[in-house]
């Protein structure tokens, strides 16, 4: 059904190529404003500087984009995206060591941020009714009586290298990411200030990137293709590279991205002190990787890191013919990999919108609020689950000291023991990926008494000194290559080899 003459998109870059894929069928024409020049191929721009650094595209988001786009997952693994199962090709240091491998319920595609804007771009400009202004900047938006319950957003102000140029609008999604100004344009319009929900954890990463050797000259022990190393628990002296949260990543065309992250502490930001400091990560196979590799970029470090939720979904008159999508209403820090699929979920959750839609009124317009707070409340709980703990931790939701303190003394546990039952308990991993995923809240885990009594079942065996799956082999090691994945029996109980 249609519901308009003209729609307009603001931002080309992932969340508003997505939300441009829902409102086609809806609109007469869909005007997608972009103030970069949007390269042909899959290439870095200025107003991603977040392309530099390893993307998850969660198995939600897959299904999000893949039903915006049909096709779209094959043709991003025809353009070189690997399909991977992480748990039989990623080397994965937890703990006290690398974790067995094995057989598990999750895959995932691999591929750099700019590889998966490629392809978006390419579906977007398949689409009849879809119109891309390239080298564009959005000045502002006109608005009729702002802030009360008839207030509507009826166009949008833009510049470019011909002039200032004003179009109308049936409706609007900003899609600006972080730095929108779309609210401050609103409550200068006579809405409220809206209620933001911030925590800045502090996380600074940095990565560069690397041409593989070809397959055969890489060493017999690579069978992993993805290197994960998880800080370290222990509480003692070590190495501040020890506390990083590293990836070797693998993207398309041969190459790794190799990154380095952490919460509070100083990173690296020249080539020097990179290799310097992967030399001290608690495993030597990181730097040993990279190695034998070919370095192809400089250092890339990023600071803006900070979960931030802007509470439109609390205003009492939300303005008619506007919504909001991506890092415009909820950015996250971008260590959990949630950005692209929380955006591609709020679009697919706005086209089921419109298609129910009869008018694009105030009612409308709350009630995508409402379902959008209870998408975005999914990715935030996991969020705030570990960033709280954190001592460097600021914002509104920055916890009183001693609740701070009990949250990280428990969430490393509980995040250990979730991960060594999913080990063993094939519906304890089913759930974990599943909240990995964006698929499935903590909280409904948590509160499944097939999981809790998996997670006993499991914490019980672990006393006994019994394990279906050996874990903690020696860090210093070559991860094993080993396939340990457990038989249909209860009997393939094993003792864990010595750490």
């Amino acid at each position: 059904m249609r519901l308009g003459k003209t729609a307009v998109v603001l931002g080309g870059s992932a969340a508003g190529l997505c939300a441009a894929g829902a409102l086609a069928p809806h609109f007469d024409q869909v005007l997608v404003l972009e103030r970069d020049e949007l390269p042909e191929e899959a290439e870095h721009r200025r107003g991603v500087p977040q392309s530099k650094h390893p993307h998850f595209l969660l198995n939600s988001g897959r299904r999000a984009i893949g039903a915006l786009f049909p096709g779209f997952e094959d043709e991003l693994i025809a353009a070189g995206g690997l399909h991977l199962m992480p748990s039989m090709e990623a080397a994965y240091l937890d703990g006290e060591g690398w974790s067995a491998r094995k057989r598990g319920t999750m895959t995932m595609i691999y591929g750099s941020r700019i590889l998966i804007e490629r392809v978006l771009r390419d579906k977007v400009r398949g689409l009849a009714n879809v119109v891309i202004r390239e080298d564009v900047a959005v000045n502002g938006l006109t608005v009729r009586g702002g802030g009360t319950r008839d207030g509507a957003v009826t166009g949008v102000d833009f510049s470019a290298s011909t002039g200032d140029e004003h179009v109308d609008a049936d409706f609007v999604v900003d899609a600006m990411g972080r730095g929108s100004p779309v609210g401050g344009w609103l409550v200068n319009a006579g809405w409220p200030e809206p209620e933001v929900r911030t925590l800045d954890a502090k996380v600074t990463y940095t990565s560069r990137w690397y041409d593989l050797p070809s397959p055969a000259e890489r060493p017999p022990s690579w069978w992993w293709q993805h290197l994960v190393i998880m800080p370290t628990p222990d509480k003692g002296e070590h190495p501040a590279e020890h506390e990083f949260l590293v990836n070797f990543f693998p993207i398309e065309g041969n190459r790794v991205i190799a990154c380095m992250g952490s919460w509070g502490l100083k990173m690296p930001h020249t080539t020097d002190a990179f290799l310097e400091s992967a030399r001290r990560v608690r495993t030597p196979l990181f730097a040993a990787a990279m190695d034998r590799c070919a370095p192809t970029s400089e250092v890339h470090l990023t600071r803006s890191t900070g979960n931030k939720w802007r509470r439109y979904d609390r205003w009492a008159n939300p303005p008619k013919g506007l919504v909001f999508i991506g890092d415009s209403i909820c950015a996250f820090n971008p260590f959990y990999a949630q950005g692209i699929s929380s955006a591609s979920g709020s679009a697919l959750l706005l086209r089921e919108h419109l298609s129910r839609a009869e008018r694009l009124d105030t009612r409308f317009s709350s009630r995508f609020l409402l379902a959008q707070r209870k998408l975005l409340g999914v990715p935030w709980q996991l969020a705030m689950a570990r960033d709280q703990g954190y001592e460097c931790a600021a914002g509104t939701e920055k916890l009183p000291e001693w609740r701070r303190r009990v949250v990280a003394a428990a969430s490393g546990p509980a995040f250990s023991l979730i991960v060594g039952a999913a080990r063993e308990d094939p519906v304890i991993d089913e759930h974990f990926a599943k909240v990995f995923n964006l698929d499935e809240s903590l909280g409904d885990m948590l509160r499944n008494p097939r999981v809790l009594a998996g997670l006993a079942r499991y914490r019980i065996r672990a006393a006994l000194g019994k394990h279906r799956i050996p874990f903690g082999f020696d860090p210093q090691a070559e991860p094993p290559a080993t396939d340990y994945s457990p038989d249909d029996t209860e009997s393939a109980a094993t003792p864990a080899p010595a750490r």
